[in-house]
């Protein structure tokens, strides 16, 4: 089953206000959805948002005091200041979250949408590093507060981050790649990125994928087939995304992941 956020807020709340760690959440499920729609300067926009979250989770951490309108500033402050006492240990893993979340709200406030070229925009590169910035703050939260091994806290991120995928219905028991223009193949990586890390069974894919059998069959073999790779079948007998697959579905059916 998926990690949902409702299951990791529960999780990590407590420690933290559940008030902050819904929103830190949102705002991570936000930014990825923005960055996959090519929605650049509103990604940008929800990694400040997220850094203003974490701030104040970080500081209500390490002194005892929850405030929900604190600055980052004003959170970053009191995480780097010498002259207090600091519950948020080590103190070299709060100084490096600090400076992080320092550079991520800083850099996404200063730029600008300036234009490298006529198909290439510099606030894409900004984007992309604001949400790998964004990606890494919420692993090392993930990491101090949610007390589990680091194989399951990896795990985690990467289900929560298979977030709902708008071309994929869900009607009662019934899964459906609502496109009509969708090969066999993607449609089978469209429902194996809704899938996450369990995948699925050749019966459900053929459950699912609206195409006739043979050809769904010579699609999944030419997926998990030495040139393509873009899909493995695990020991459990489930199909999943391999690292290529995932890479395909950013670079090319991005737009195919939602409702036309």
């Amino acid at each position: 089953m998926l990690v949902n956020k409702t299951t990791l807020v529960g999780q990590l709340a407590p420690p933290l206000n559940s008030q902050l760690a819904q929103q830190l959440v949102d705002e991570v499920v936000s930014q990825e959805k923005r960055f996959i729609q090519r929605d650049w300067e509103p990604s940008q926009l929800d990694g400040g948002q997220f850094c203003e979250v974490l701030g104040r989770i970080l500081y209500h951490a390490d002194s005892g005091n929850l405030n929900l309108t604190k600055t980052v500033d004003e959170c970053t402050g009191y995480l780097e200041n010498e002259q207090v006492g600091h519950a948020l240990q080590p103190r070299q893993t709060a100084l490096h979250l600090a400076k992080v979340i320092r550079t991520t709200y800083k850099f996404r406030s200063a730029r600008g949408a300036v234009h490298i070229s006529p198909t290439y925009k510099a606030n894409h590169m900004d984007s992309k590093l604001v949400l790998e910035n964004v990606r890494w703050l919420f692993a090392e939260t993930l990491r101090i507060f949610w007390h589990q091994d680091r194989d399951k806290v990896a795990s985690a991120i990467r289900e929560l981050l298979q977030f709902d995928v708008p071309a994929v219905g869900k009607f009662e028991n019934v899964l459906i790649v609502q496109r009509t223009d969708l090969s066999a193949a993607d449609e089978i990586l469209v429902l194996l990125h809704y899938a996450g890390e369990n995948g699925f069974s050749r019966r459900e894919l053929g459950k699912h994928v609206i195409h006739a059998p043979p050809r769904i069959t010579e699609a999944l073999n030419w997926l998990a087939g030495t040139q393509c790779r873009h899909v493995v079948k695990l020991p459990s007998g489930n199909f999943r995304l391999t690292d290529l697959g995932s890479k395909y579905i950013r670079e090319q059916l991005a737009d195919k992941l939602f409702i036309s």
